[in-house]
């Protein structure tokens, strides 16, 4: 792979990163309710789903799970279902505590990792975009899996910096307002977390 053909690559994925996704809305919803810091937990977990759906495509297994119909649609809806139930979850939260004077605890590590896990798992069918993406890219004639780790490392790095982009600006503008907005911003954040499942729902079936 030469330098330009890997240009050419990084142009193609901020063209396709352009506009937000639901990684990228829950990334501000996340943000926004938990706090920048401990919203790269969520990064981390949805670029660990990234980085097993590049491994899927490089080793060719794009077919196999778009052959499992069942299989797809029960990881498709089970991830829109989860991301509804802590969205509709957040807001109850924020009304229980309307009027509190100490903060709401915030939700753990572990469950701010599974959510972006479970957001970029929910799709199964970036495998396929992978899948159908790589080879565009990939000179035959050179080691095929070095290839593939460059690119999938690329678009890592890339998704990383998007998600934190959204992230941060998302934080800075809570820190604005949480001193008086606290509730606010809490049913904002589970309202942006319905909207990402909603989002997956209607990708899901515009591509079925």
């Amino acid at each position: 792979m030469t330098v330009e053909i890997w240009l050419l690559y990084i142009g193609t994925i901020l063209l396709f990163m352009s506009t937000p996704g639901p990684s990228h809305l829950l990334m501000i919803s996340v943000s926004m309710s938990n706090g920048f810091n401990r919203s790269l937990a969520t990064a981390a977990g949805d670029l660990s789903a990234n980085a097993i759906q590049i491994l899927l495509a490089g080793f060719g297994l794009a077919a196999v799970i778009m052959s499992s119909r069942y299989g797809f649609a029960i990881i498709k809806w089970l991830g829109v279902a989860y991301l509804v139930w802590i969205g509709v979850k957040t807001i109850a939260r924020s009304f229980t505590n309307a009027g509190a004077t100490q903060a709401a605890p915030r939700a753990s590590l572990k469950s701010l990792w599974l959510r972006g896990f479970v957001t970029s798992a929910a799709n199964p069918k970036a495998v396929v975009f992978f899948a159908a993406l790589f080879p565009q890219f990939i000179n035959p004639e050179s080691p095929v899996l070095t290839q593939i780790l460059v690119l999938g490392l690329t678009y890592i790095v890339i998704d990383g910096i998007f998600l934190a982009t959204y992230g941060k600006g998302a934080s800075w503008i809570a820190a604005k307002l949480s001193s008086h907005h606290r509730n606010v911003i809490d049913r904002l954040s589970g309202v942006g977390l319905i909207a990402t499942a909603i989002l997956l729902g209607l990708r899901s079936n515009s591509s079925n």
